[in-house]
């Protein structure tokens, strides 16, 4: 009782970052910008590294990630257009490397450096509270209200590569809005993995879209019970847990569909 008393809220963070990031995963995958979410995400933590810079109350934090993120889905909305002149992953790359590097030599200057850095990369979703839950679920729900109005205008972006950078940009700007209170609970780490796995496993076995983002929520919450379960026992990171447990349930459906398939 006591370990469901501890859990309960960290799984319903998971719950919640699992059904946002299955979403945009269809996205990026479709659209082969794979790492998008990745450096997207350092990019709002070069942001967070500002803020703890200047004192990280919560008011800079948020003015510095929704700045960032704003500044990257601008930058981002423009991808169609950089990749007539140099690779898009290897431009999504470089902007990765520079945020990642920037990050660090910030912190460097910080009192808790490193330790601040962990809290960028790991999150701290073990200490999730029903507050900031109620707040991520708001973000959540306004962001899926959105896309679900002009669905028809997101899926064309990416399914037939039709819109003009005017819905690249509300396509970058929400999901870096979702990043940012993504990041702040669960770290860079988890989200890329929730983001991304998922998917990926749901495509292994199916190419309908609805249930390729269903098996991402139910094979997503499995592994973060997964996870969370041996972080409470063994007292192990959190994050780390749960990406490796998402990892390797990829890992084994993927030699199992490469058995039973051919």
């Amino acid at each position: 009782m006591e370990a469901l008393s501890i859990l309960i809220y960290p799984f319903i963070a998971c719950v919640l970052l699992i059904m946002a990031h299955t979403y945009f995963g269809v996205h990026v995958l479709q659209r082969g910008i794979i790492f998008v979410d990745l450096s997207l995400a350092q990019f709002i933590g070069l942001g967070i590294a500002f803020s703890f810079f200047l004192g990280d109350d919560e008011g800079t934090r948020l003015l510095f990630s929704l700045g960032f993120a704003a500044l990257g889905a601008f930058m981002l909305s423009f991808s169609r257009y950089i990749s007539r002149f140099v690779n898009i992953e290897a431009f999504i790359g470089v902007l990765y490397i520079f945020s990642l590097s920037a990050s660090i030599l910030i912190l460097d200057r910080t009192p808790h450096g490193m330790e601040e850095f962990k809290t960028i990369m790991n999150g701290s979703i073990l200490w999730v509270t029903p507050m900031e839950l109620f707040k991520t679920f708001g973000v959540y729900s306004v962001i899926g209200l959105f896309h679900f109005v002009f669905r028809k205008r997101f899926f064309a972006l990416s399914f037939e590569n039709r819109g003009g950078v005017l819905w690249e940009f509300l396509f970058f700007l929400s999901f870096a809005v979702v990043l940012v209170k993504s990041v702040q609970m669960a770290g860079i780490l988890q989200v890329f993995a929730f983001l991304v796995i998922p998917v990926l496993i749901g495509k292994l076995f199916t190419k309908d879209l609805q249930k390729i983002v269903a098996s991402g929520w139910l094979i997503g919450a499995a592994s973060s019970v997964f996870g969370l379960g041996l972080s409470y026992l063994y007292d192990l990171p959190t994050a780390p847990l749960i990406v490796a447990s998402l990892s390797l349930t990829f890992f084994a459906l993927l030699v199992f569909r490469s058995r039973v398939g051919g």
